[in-house]
């Protein structure tokens, strides 16, 4: 079975970190273009809630829906119980370094299918193109933790 991991450190403490996982929008914030992400179902992060979104590729539309595991301050799974592979396992973990900054390791776990959809995950999973969502996810995280805690300035 593939495996991909892909790790980063953010200036941000493990609660901020955690917050930022939990918002029903992070999904929308994390999927990069020229995707599109179009959700349907999207519950609050706890053990055994459910997300049901379409990924849009150009016109390829790919219906997903996953159920979320082994949540906690530091980190979670999530499942695909419907989608376009035959398995996908995205462990997310959030390690403290200091009180200031949070290590954030990803681990998927996946298996293609065969036919259409078997060539459609080979192509847009493919470790490379995996590499660039990852690297673009690093960035949108960093960003929204550096700018969502800054303290508001009075008018």
């Amino acid at each position: 079975m593939p495996t991909f991991d892909f790790s980063f450190t953010v200036d941000a403490p493990l609660q901020a970190v955690t917050d930022f996982h939990r918002d029903t929008s992070a999904l929308k914030k994390l999927t990069p273009p020229p995707m599109i992400v179009q959700l349907h179902d999207i519950e609050p992060m706890g053990e055994g809630s459910v997300s049901k979104f379409t990924l849009w590729f150009g016109p390829l539309p790919i219906h997903w829906k996953a159920v979320h595991s082994k949540v906690s301050s530091y980190g979670f799974t999530d499942t695909q119980v419907e989608g376009p592979a035959t398995s996908w396992v995205h462990t997310h973990t959030f390690t403290p370094v200091n009180d200031r900054q949070t290590r954030i390791d990803e681990h998927i776990e996946y298996e293609h299918g065969t036919g259409f959809w078997g060539v459609m995950t080979r192509l847009l999973f493919a470790k490379p193109n995996l590499m660039v969502m990852f690297t673009y996810r690093k960035l949108v995280t960093r960003w929204n933790l550096r700018y969502s805690n800054l303290p508001v300035a009075a008018d």
